[in-house]
C-alpha cells in the first residue's frame, strides 16, 4: 500500500491552494492530507522570525496521518519554503522556538520521502536566511540516507532587468545573488537543488499554484514526479 502524503504549503499560502494537487495524488493512489494551514498563520512570522508554530501543525498533521493509515510513515512534499521547513522538522537537533512549542521533532524516522517542489534551500534574503543557516549548518544536504530527498526545479523565465522578468530577476538575485539566471519566477534552479538529493529540473513550471498557467502541481507535470513517492 502506498504511504500516507502530506504535503506543506508555501510561504504565505494556505491549505485551500493545493486543493487540487490534493486531489490528483488521492488519484494516483496515494492518500493525502494538506497540513490545514490559512494565509494568516503566516503573517506572525514575516521579518524571518521562529517558524514553530507551522512546524507544530505539520508535526499534528503528520501523527494524524500515521494513525488514521495503520502506518509507521509518510510522505512530504514541501511546496517553496514548507520544504526548508520539512528539513527542520526532520531534524535532532534543538530550533529555536518561544513559550511553550516544541523545538524539537526527530522525525526523519518517520519520512520515507521528501519531495521539495520550488523551495529556495539557500537564501542571501536577509528575512529568511537567519532560518535557512539554521538548516544548512545543522542539516546540510540530503543528510538523512534513510530519507529519499527529490528537489524539483522550474526552468521558466530567465532573470532580466527588463519589462516582464524584473520579478524574477529581484527574486533570484535575492535568493542566490544572481539575478541573470533560470527558475520558476521566484527560485532559481540552482537553490531549488539540493546536494545529494535527486534533482529535476522542469521546464515551462511557475512557482505558485495561483500561477497563470502551469505549476509543480498540475497534471501535466505531476507525472514527472509522483513516481518518486513511496
Amino acid at each position: 500500500m502506498p504511504l500516507p502524503t502530506v504535503i506543506i504549503p508555501g510561504y504565505l499560502e494556505s491549505a485551500i491552494a493545493y486543493q487540487q494537487l490534493a486531489a490528483l495524488l488521492e488519484k494516483s493512489g496515494f492518500p493525502t492530507i494538506t497540513v490545514p494551514l490559512r494565509r494568516r498563520d503566516w503573517l506572525p512570522l514575516i521579518g524571518g522570525r521562529s517558524v514553530a508554530p507551522i512546524l507544530q501543525q505539520l508535526n499534528h498533521t503528520v501523527k494524524q496521518a500515521l494513525q488514521e493509515h495503520n502506518a509507521n510513515q509518510v510522505n512530504l512534499i514541501g511546496h517553496s519554503a514548507g520544504g526548508w521547513i520539512s528539513r527542520i522538522y526532520l531534524g535532532e537537533k534543538p530550533y529555536p522556538a518561544t513559550g511553550k512549542l516544541q523545538s524539537l521533532w526527530n522525525a526523519h524516522p518517520s519520512v520515507a520521502t521528501l519531495i521539495t517542489l520550488g523551495t529556495p534551500h539557500i537564501s542571501q534574503e536577509r528575512w529568511t536566511r537567519w532560518n535557512l543557516d539554521f538548516v544548512n549548518n545543522n542539516y546540510p544536504g540530503a543528510l538523512y540516507k534513510n530519507v529519499r530527498y527529490v528537489c524539483v526545479a522550474g526552468k521558466t523565465i530567465y532573470g532580466e532587468r527588463r519589462r516582464g522578468s524584473w520579478l524574477a530577476y529581484s527574486s533570484y538575485q535575492q535568493t542566490c545573488g544572481l539575478g541573470n539566471t533560470w527558475g520558476d519566477g521566484i527560485t532559481p534552479v540552482t537553490s531549488a537543488h539540493l546536494a545529494g538529493a535527486e534533482n529535476l529540473t522542469i521546464e515551462g513550471v511557475k512557482h505558485s499554484p495561483r500561477s497563470h498557467g502551469i505549476w509543480y502541481g498540475s497534471p501535466e507535470v505531476l507525472a514527472s514526479w509522483v513516481e518518486y513517492l513511496s
